[in-house]
C-alpha cells in the first residue's frame, strides 16, 4: 500500500543535497583543468593524480541531481495543475537557457579556440568577430582531427535543457498516468534486495547497451543519458513524498555506503591502469566494470538519500538562501572557471595556490552574480530567479 509523508511543501534534506550536489559540481568542473581528461580549456600541468578523486563523484553526482530535480517536480505538480506545471517550467528554464547560450557560454568556446590555436601555431583559425560567427554557426572551427566546434552551444546548460524537456515529457505522460502511480510502482520495485538488484541491473544494462553511442549532451541521439537521466528524474518524482522509500533509503544507508565506497575503488583501480589505453583490457572486464560503475552509481545514492534523510532535517536561512542561489551559480560558474583558469594559468603560481584562488574566486563570483541578480527586476528571469524578490523568504522548488 502506498504511503506518503504528511503534507510538506518541500523536504529539506532534498534541499541540502541539491545544493551540496551543485557545489560537488563546481569542484568538478576545476578538477577538469586538471586532470587528462579533454576539456574547455587545459592547465599545462596536468595533475593525474586527481583521477581517483574526480573519479569518487563522477559516476552519480549528474544522475542525482536529475533525482533530486525530479523530487522538486513532485512538489511543483501537486501544487498546480498539468498545465500549469509544464507552462511554469518553460517560464522558469527557457529563458536562463536561452541567454547563457547568447551571453555566458560564448566565452567558454572563445578560450576552447583560443587555446587550440596556441596549442597548433600555424593553424586558420581565428578568433576574429567571434561572438558573430559563433552564433551565425560560421565559425568553422575545425581542429586536424576533423571534429569541429558546433556553435551557438549550451555546454553545460545541457542539464537545464533536459530538465526542461523530462518535465514536458512527463507533463504528457501525467495525463495518463497518476500522480500516485509513479510513487507506487516506485515503492513496490525497491523492496528488500530489489532496492539494490533492479536499479543495478538496470545502470549496467543499459551501460553495456546504449554507451557505445556516447554521451553527447545534444538532446538527440543521446540515448545512454536519456535512460540514465529521465529514469532517474521519474525515480525521483516517485520517491519525493513516499515516506515507505525513506525509511528504506534511511535503514540500507551504511550497506550502500560500504558497496559504493567498494565499487569506487574498484572502479578508480581500473581507470588508473588502463588511463593511457595501454595495456588494452580485456573485453570481460569491460563488461564486468560496466555492472561496478552502476553499483557505485546505485549505492553512493542510496547511501546519500539516506544519511540525509536521517540527518538533513532542517531548514533555515542558510538553506533557502542557497536553494534559491543554486540556479544562478550553476548558470555561471563554468564560465567563471573557464576564464578565470585560461588566466591564471599564465601566471606560473604555485600549483596549490593557483587551483585554491581558483576554487575561492569562482565561489565569490558565484555569490556575487547572485546576490546582484537577485536585487534587478530584470535580470531574475534571466537568472531563473523569476518571482523571487530578494527580501522573499520563499526558496522556489528548483530542480
Amino acid at each position: 500500500m502506498t504511503q506518503t509523508a504528511p503534507p510538506l511543501d518541500r523536504r529539506h534534506d532534498l534541499d541540502w543535497i541539491r545544493v551540496c550536489a551543485f557545489f560537488l559540481l563546481i569542484l568538478y568542473h576545476t578538477g577538469m583543468f586538471y586532470v587528462p581528461w579533454d576539456w574547455h580549456v587545459k592547465s599545462p600541468r596536468i595533475v593525474e593524480g586527481l583521477i581517483p578523486f574526480m573519479l569518487m563523484t563522477n559516476p552519480w553526482r549528474l544522475t542525482l541531481l536529475f533525482l533530486v530535480s525530479g523530487a522538486a517536480t513532485r512538489f511543483m505538480a501537486d501544487r498546480t495543475t498539468i498545465g500549469k506545471l509544464a507552462a511554469a517550467r518553460v517560464a522558469r528554464l527557457l529563458p536562463p537557457l536561452l541567454f547563457a547560450m547568447i551571453v555566458v557560454v560564448p566565452p567558454q568556446s572563445y578560450y576552447q579556440v583560443v587555446e587550440y590555436i596556441a596549442a597548433h601555431p600555424g593553424t586558420s583559425l581565428s578568433v576574429d568577430n567571434f561572438w558573430g560567427r559563433y552564433m551565425t554557426a560560421q565559425g568553422h572551427w575545425c581542429g586536424v582531427d576533423g571534429h569541429c566546434l558546433t556553435t551557438p552551444t549550451w555546454n553545460h546548460m545541457w542539464f537545464v535543457a533536459y530538465l526542461l524537456f523530462y518535465t514536458l515529457v512527463l507533463a504528457l505522460m501525467l495525463l495518463v498516468w497518476r500522480r500516485e502511480h509513479v510513487q507506487g510502482g516506485a515503492e513496490r520495485v525497491l523492496t528488500r534486495w530489489g532496492l539494490f538488484v533492479w536499479p543495478i541491473a538496470f545502470l549496467g544494462l543499459a551501460r553495456a547497451l546504449l554507451i557505445r553511442f556516447g554521451e553527447t549532451h545534444a538532446l538527440i541521439g543521446d540515448h545512454y543519458v536519456h535512460a540514465v537521466s529521465f529514469s532517474a528524474f521519474l525515480l525521483g518524482f516517485g520517491l519525493a513524498k513516499s515516506e515507505v522509500l525513506k525509511q528504506r533509503m534511511i535503514a540500507a544507508r551504511w550497506p550502500a555506503l560500504i558497496m559504493a565506497v567498494a565499487a569506487w575503488a574498484g572502479w578508480a583501480s581500473y581507470v588508473w591502469t588502463y588511463r593511457h589505453d595501454a595495456p588494452i583490457p580485456p573485453p570481460h572486464l569491460v563488461e564486468a566494470m560496466r555492472f561496478v560503475y552502476a553499483t557505485d552509481t546505485w549505492c553512493a545514492i542510496v547511501a546519500i538519500l539516506g544519511f540525509g534523510a536521517k540527518h538533513l532535517t532542517r531548514g533555515g536561512p542558510v538553506l533557502r538562501y542557497l536553494t534559491v542561489g543554486v540556479f544562478p551559480f550553476y548558470l555561471v560558474h563554468q564560465t567563471i572557471i573557464v576564464v578565470l583558469a585560461h588566466h591564471l594559468a599564465k601566471l606560473r603560481l604555485p600549483l596549490g595556490l593557483e587551483a585554491a584562488i581558483l576554487v575561492a574566486a569562482t565561489f565569490a563570483g558565484c555569490f556575487v552574480t547572485y546576490e546582484v541578480a537577485r536585487r534587478l527586476p530584470g535580470a531574475r528571469i534571466l537568472f531563473g530567479l523569476k518571482g523571487q524578490p530578494a527580501t522573499d523568504s520563499r526558496p522556489p522548488a528548483f530542480a
